[in-house]
């Protein structure tokens, strides 16, 4: 098959790339369209990092840095063939998308990140049947191939948990702090702010909902928390829940995945905050756990989603795709994966979809 092949910060198209096979459980699935991810960008900026974190989370099968393989983990394909055991309960032919992990004789994998589970930047893909979600009748499937992006923001706004009249601040409008604002926007929670220095995402995290956008390389970065009632004084915060009140919290999610980036949320934000990091970070990082202390700040991490939460925003994008759509800036050849990858770690590109 035709598929761009990873090996370490590397990709190349190669049209030698063998086709995989379906196992016990999995289906043979021709791919229609996958998109560029962040952790793609990560995974081939910082190879050695990415496999030792695959290896740390319990990925089956080891990922060396020298290794080849086929990323893309946000994808719809057609269902081309069953393989043994499996149950056939959408038929050859179906249009589906699927959770981006497979079950092997070592144990679970991630597609797009396993030698073994090549993922939407080949034209074939081996998936597990058990997974799978049938993209509903009309969707494009470059729409039904943000479902995955879009549960990562899902997962993100369902642990924060906010609530009725805490204000929602996204530090970061690449594709993980844009699906947070839709996520958000889709609670109906807010007010929701956010942060980003690139115009293109100040303009697109307008489009899709955020209240108020913020350049943060001409302020902080962050709305006056005391101007949308939350207390900022740790002390007076403290006091007033000795004396009954309930003041609200700021809730702050991270969608940079630089170092930093949480020491400097910490210093901005208002006592009795909750921070949740989406961030892919691959390098070492500090901040100074006394600010959080006495602030009582809760941080918390999020990592991919759960499968109620993928079909919800399955289900989301098939009632109001139009409200999605803007996040999709560019669609490509597999041809053109090089130029979309600097044009990604440029700024310049937001979500590329691959069709093949």
């Amino acid at each position: 098959m035709r598929a761009a092949v990873a090996k370490g910060s590397s990709l190349e198209v190669s049209s030698n790339v063998p086709d995989p096979t379906p196992g016990p459980g999995q289906v043979l699935v021709r791919t229609i369209a996958c998109g560029i991810c962040g952790s793609d960008l990560h995974a081939l900026a910082h190879p050695e990092d990415m496999a030792r974190m695959f290896t740390a989370v319990g990925a089956a099968s080891e990922l060396r840095p020298g290794d080849e393989y086929v990323l893309g983990h946000e994808f719809v394909g057609e269902i081309l063939q069953h393989g043994p055991e499996t149950a056939g309960t959408l038929p050859v032919g179906s249009i589906a998308c699927a959770l981006p992990f497979g079950l092997g004789p070592a144990g679970i994998d991630l597609v797009g990140y396993s030698r073994a589970l090549p993922g939407g930047y080949g034209e074939l893909m081996v998936l597990q049947e058990a997974v799978l979600f049938p993209v509903p009748e009309g969707l494009e499937p470059r729409v039904a191939a943000l479902t995955e992006p879009l549960a990562v923001g899902e997962h993100a706004v369902a642990l924060a948990d906010p609530q009725p009249g805490w204000p929602c601040h996204v530090v970061g409008c690449g594709p993980i702090g844009l699906t947070i604002i839709l996520a958000l926007k889709a609670r109906g929670v807010g007010p929701i702010s956010a942060s980003d220095p690139a115009p293109v995402r100040r303009a697109l995290a307008a489009r899709l909902g955020a209240d108020v956008v913020l350049d943060p390389t001409e302020g902080t970065g962050f709305p006056d928390f005391a101007e949308l009632g939350v207390p900022t004084n740790a002390l007076l915060r403290a006091a007033s829940i000795e004396m009954g009140a309930d003041p609200p919290r700021a809730v702050i999610f991270e969608a940079v995945g630089n170092p930093g980036i949480i020491q400097m949320i910490t210093a901005a934000a208002p006592a009795g905050s909750r921070i949740v990091v989406a961030g892919l970070c691959m390098e070492p990082d500090h901040f100074v756990p006394a600010i959080a202390l006495v602030k009582e700040l809760e941080l918390r991490f999020a990592f991919a989603y759960t499968g109620a939460e993928f079909a919800t925003v399955l289900a989301r994008l098939a009632s109001a795709p139009q409200a999605v759509t803007p996040l999709i800036t560019s669609t490509i050849d597999i041809a053109g994966i090089d130029a979309a990858v600097q044009a990604l770690r440029a700024g310049d590109q937001v979500k590329v979809i691959i069709e093949h």
